[in-house]
């Protein structure tokens, strides 16, 4: 099912999305403020699989998690260094995603977006989804859900057409924080390595 997310009556759609996307094995392409983005809840292993499957992803690459707010974050039982949490106060939500360790060592990046209807979609659904961008693996990516939908090999349970993203959009920066030190993996949209060496010269 597609749904046209570009007029105001738009979220009137969101519960709507969010019933199929509790659906199991549900997948979705949103919009974000980044790139259309390829979404399923965390609580259903199927939908991780059925991402990898439309992406063509490599199996031993992690997907990310979008969360509604940072009161999330000790729910889900992320540990979060003090640089991590000083990134979540000033720059979430936005395009920037953290990589912290969760309760039991494993790794996870999360992500707060900073697409309005997408967190309304967030909060209607009330968990976090599984995130990755909404291209076929190795392809450009999806700049708009017309795009996300030729590339992807099957066709998600649903679509929520944004309109187009701008062209200059940049992805999302990656921060590791699961170390002693944050390091940057991916510069994208924010700019921190200023940030960065103001806080390592704080402590």
């Amino acid at each position: 099912m597609r749904f046209d997310w570009q007029h105001a009556e738009a979220k009137g759609s969101i519960p709507e999305l969010a019933r199929i996307l509790r659906r199991p094995g549900a997948v979705a392409v949103v919009p974000t403020e980044t790139v259309y983005g390829l979404i399923g809840r965390v609580s259903d292993p199927a939908c991780r699989e059925k991402i990898y499957a439309l992406k063509h992803r490599d199996g031993a690459k992690p997907l990310g998690w979008f969360l509604a707010s940072p009161d999330e974050l000790d729910r889900q039982g992320f540990r979060l260094s003090p640089a991590a949490r000083r990134l979540v106060e000033d720059f979430m939500p936005g395009p920037l995603t953290v990589i912290a360790r969760r309760a039991g060592g494993d790794t996870t990046g999360f992500r707060i977006p900073d697409h309005p209807l997408l967190r309304a979609l967030l909060e209607e659904l009330g968990e976090p989804v599984f995130q990755t961008s909404a291209n076929r693996s190795g392809f450009p990516n999806a700049l708009t859900c017309a795009e996300a939908l030729a590339m992807l090999e099957g066709t998600p349970d649903a679509a929520a057409d944004g309109g187009a993203i701008p062209a200059d959009a940049l992805a999302s920066t990656v921060v590791d924080c699961s170390g002693a030190e944050p390091v940057i993996l991916r510069r994208g949209a924010l700019e921190l390595d200023d940030f960065l060496t103001k806080f390592q010269n704080s402590r």
